[in-house]
């Protein structure tokens, strides 16, 4: 019985040993991952892009830019300078998706309200009728904070390839096309520190909201612990 108490013993202290063993392997493997992926073509293929990864440097990012916003301020790339944002598509006028999209996209304004690390951009796809005017009243009607929530207003051309050849939104039929199609789509675009898409999601849902509440919250952690601090 003493040799069977041992043996038992034996075993168990082996056991436990291989499994802290196995766990520290995990967590190594885990911790040099980063979270979320990224996206750098329009059909939305996600890819986890480690730094030491020789394609880290060549992750897709969205250039300059450069669009008045409700308040007829000039909103620029420097503006979203190592802040994480979430970007849209909509216009005023609109019946179908957009007063949904506005709804959810107000819940993340209201989940972050106090965090000036988060912005929202909505882009209108009808600036010929969307004026700095018109998006200050949907503004007030929407109780967009425009300290948090941009309604950007610009020239069609530079708003729809911005929209459809860097923030992908028209997915790969949108990115294919070669005019001024009208863009009608229903996705939240998350960019982060970086200004590289991290996240897709429909924005219509409020399970994806809640999605990207949290994927909000680990690109903040993914900031802290692999790449610059946030400031």
């Amino acid at each position: 019985m003493l040799k069977l108490n041992i043996y038992f013993l034996c075993s168990l202290f082996i056991l436990m040993a291989c499994n802290n063993s196995s766990n520290s392997i995990s967590n190594v493997k885990t911790d040099s991952l980063v979270a979320l992926p990224f996206f750098n073509i329009p059909d939305w293929t996600p890819e986890w892009i480690n730094k030491e990864d020789s394609g880290y440097a060549k992750i897709h990012s969205i250039p300059s830019f450069s669009f008045k916003n409700q308040e007829g301020v000039n909103i620029t790339e420097a503006n979203v300078e190592g802040k994480i944002y979430v970007a849209n598509f909509f216009y005023t006028k609109c019946r179908g998706i957009c007063p949904k999209m506005i709804t959810n996209m107000s819940l993340l304004q209201e989940a972050f309200k106090n965090d000036s690390i988060i912005l929202l951009l909505s882009h209108t796809v009808t600036p010929e009728l969307d004026s700095i005017a018109v998006l200050k009243k949907y503004a007030i009607l929407n109780k967009v904070d425009s300290k948090k929530w941009h309604l950007l207003t610009g020239g069609k051309n530079e708003i729809y390839t911005l929209a459809k050849q860097q923030y992908f939104a028209g997915d790969s039929v949108g990115y294919y096309q070669t005019g001024n199609e009208f863009l009608h789509t229903e996705n939240f675009i998350l960019v982060d520190q970086k200004r590289r898409i991290r996240g897709v999601y429909n924005g219509t849902l409020l399970l994806e909201i809640d999605r990207i509440k949290e994927d909000i919250q680990t690109l903040k952690l993914e900031a802290v612990s692999n790449e610059s601090p946030i400031k």
